[in-house]
């Protein structure tokens, strides 16, 4: 069955403000993600259509003192070969890519498999480090090409007492073919410290 994307979609990426200069001038390209807790293995991530919570990433990250001055860099993307974790093919695909990885490491004698977890001091719910979800990602990636990696992921505190929706909800893209990104931009608001 096919996998192509139908749209392009925007993203939007939290970063350095000097890093987001350097990108929309194409002096350099988005660097890729490659820790082994990356929600949706490797790739350059994007929220999509949501520039505010790239904004929120990279004021903490600022805050933090990773970042000198946040900014935001939005982007057009094209999906491409998309495995798209919204798609119940494609939830089929991992589910069967797990029991594979699984097995893989069993035969060379690995019996724990890495884990999801939070850190100290966030809600556990929201499982931050995602070592089993890229595990899987990357061995999947192995055996199947994708342009680009898509998931929901519900985070954070209830938006109302008594509700069902969270306050971080978002979709997160992880570009594996850095071709996809076809173009970049400013995003004109620059980050509020």
């Amino acid at each position: 069955m096919s996998r192509l994307a139908t749209s392009f979609v925007l993203g939007y990426h939290g970063c350095d403000a000097a890093t987001a200069d350097a990108v929309v001038n194409y002096r350099e390209r988005l660097g890729a993600s490659s820790n082994d807790y990356d929600w949706l293995g490797p790739g350059t991530y994007f929220w999509e259509s949501d520039p505010f919570r790239a904004e929120e990433w990279a004021l903490e990250k600022q805050q933090a003192g990773r970042y000198s001055k946040a900014a935001v860099i939005g982007a057009v993307i094209d999906l491409g070969n998309c495995l798209d974790l919204m798609s119940a093919e494609n939830l089929k695909l991992l589910s069967e890519m797990y029991k594979e990885f699984r097995k893989t490491l069993r035969k060379t004698g690995i019996s724990n498999l890495p884990r999801n977890f939070s850190p100290k001091g966030k809600r556990k719910n929201d499982k931050l480090f995602r070592k089993l979800d890229c595990a899987v990602i990357s061995y999947l990636h192995e055996n199947e090409v994708f342009d680009s990696v898509r998931g929901l992921f519900i985070e954070g505190r209830p938006a109302f007492p008594g509700s069902g929706i969270m306050q971080k909800t978002h979709i997160q893209i992880a570009v594996v073919n850095p071709d996809c990104i076809k173009g970049v931009f400013h995003w004109p608001y620059p980050a509020q410290a």
